[in-house]
């Protein structure tokens, strides 16, 4: 292994901050109203409805999922990747809790984002995604 070596090495930035909802429309309202804008919505798995917003940068994808409710209620943070099969081989050398299905896909965006999930010490879930 290379001195210096790291899993973020070609990665670009903040990607997006997943954060699910029990009712999407009031959450996508409420951010719209801080000033965020929609900037893609679509469905996936069983019709999973999925809404990104932005602001000046920063990225949320807001979901219907669990979690709902509760304080700190943020799924993931997700690190824009430019290499997503040299990152998760890095992630493979190191040994760090791979939680994905190795490295997945969902039709996001243009032309869909493939990604893979790693788990912190504190159950905090990175998430390391190329945009296709």
């Amino acid at each position: 292994m290379q001195k210096g070596r790291q899993l973020l090495d070609n990665c670009k930035g903040l990607q997006h901050i997943g954060i699910p909802a029990d009712n999407l429309d009031k959450t996508c309202d409420f951010y719209t109203d801080l000033g965020f804008r929609k900037v893609f919505e679509t469905r996936i798995r069983e019709g999973q409805r999925v809404v990104f917003l932005e602001f000046r940068g920063l990225t949320l994808e807001c979901y219907e999922g669990s979690c709902i409710g509760q304080a700190g209620a943020i799924d993931h943070i997700a690190i824009d990747c430019a290499d997503v099969e040299t990152a998760y081989a890095y992630a493979l050398e190191k040994k760090y809790p791979i939680i994905s299905d190795g490295i997945e896909e969902l039709p996001f965006w243009k032309n869909g984002v493939r990604f893979f999930i790693i788990e912190g010490p504190d159950k905090v879930k990175i998430e390391l995604n190329q945009y296709l």
